[in-house]
């Protein structure tokens, strides 16, 4: 079997699971090719010397034998991860050595059993919906992308911002707030989560618009359809504001007008046994947890 391996940095703390997997790998016969700034960041700081047999920059260089992708460090990393993928039908999973590990879900003390389930072929696949943002300037270049959300945000005042809302050219609201963000049924665990919007499982064909500290407080999240397309015109009294997309984010002068939609193309990821969704969030979420003594 030939993997591919992405990451960005990691602490030295982390060398030794680090090493442990490269060493599980040789074991099991599993030639990799590895993330070059990663590969060489792990030769300079980690005492580790990968045995691989190439390195790759973008998806694109990953030749077709390449069968999953394993994104080593927290959910940041790995919302990179798949979206350096782009329209690649390489399923990604992820090792964690983040936090809260909500997509990179691999316990460090599992990783043994991962990979005996992957080469014994117990998984299945997911496809999650990615976002796409247009917009005059292309800040954002070829990597227009988000996985979880896309925010629009106030960045140099305390002011609110306005956000005139279009749904298919259907005027939808004016959203008079901090800010407002699009997101996936990924990312409903995510940024919107924490401002009050719903939780969707990964394969709703939706998205969910959530206000963020919205001045009327009848403004409630909605969750509308992922065939539609959203117009957002934005105004306020400084002189940007914030657009993210999951953990990138750029400045556009006001007034700006932003387009969003579903891409066209699926983000793959692998689900191993004892890995659902609902398991998911009753692990990272403390659900079902009765913490009242």
């Amino acid at each position: 079997m030939i993997i591919a391996i992405f990451g960005i940095n990691i602490d030295s703390a982390f060398s030794s699971d680090l090493s442990r997997l490269f060493d599980l790998l040789k074991e099991r016969k599993i030639q990799y090719y590895m993330y070059r700034p990663f590969y060489e960041f792990v030769k300079a700081n980690c005492r580790v010397q990968p045995e691989v047999k190439g390195l790759f920059n973008a998806g694109n260089d990953l030749p077709d034998e390449v069968r999953f992708l394993f994104s080593i460090g927290g959910d940041g990393t790995f919302l990179q991860s798949v979206l350096t993928l782009k329209n690649r039908t390489i399923p990604a999973i992820g090792l964690n050595l983040g936090r809260l590990g909500f997509l990179s879900d691999i316990a460090r003390e599992d990783l043994d059993k991962a990979i005996d389930d992957i080469l014994e072929g117990r998984f299945e696949i997911e496809e999650r919906s990615v976002l796409q943002l247009d917009e005059s300037k292309q800040l954002f270049g070829d990597f227009n992308y988000a996985l979880n959300e896309i925010a629009i945000t106030k960045l140099d005042t305390s002011s609110m911002i306005s956000v005139h809302t279009y749904l298919n050219e259907e005027y939808l609201n004016t959203y008079w707030a901090d800010g407002l963000i699009i997101s996936t049924p990924t990312g409903s665990t995510a940024y919107s989560l924490s401002v009050g919007g719903p939780i969707l499982t990964p394969d709703s064909q939706s998205l969910i618009i959530t206000p963020i500290a919205p001045h009327n407080l009848t403004v409630r999240p909605i969750v509308v359809p992922d065939n539609i397309s959203l117009r957002l015109q934005v105004e306020g009294r400084g002189h940007q504001f914030l657009t993210s997309l999951d953990s990138r984010s750029q400045a556009i002068d006001f007034p700006g007008e932003l387009h969003i939609r579903k891409a066209d193309f699926h983000v793959r990821t692998l689900k191993l046994p004892g890995h659902s969704f609902f398991s998911t969030l009753r692990n990272k979420l403390m659900w079902g947890a009765d913490k009242r003594n």
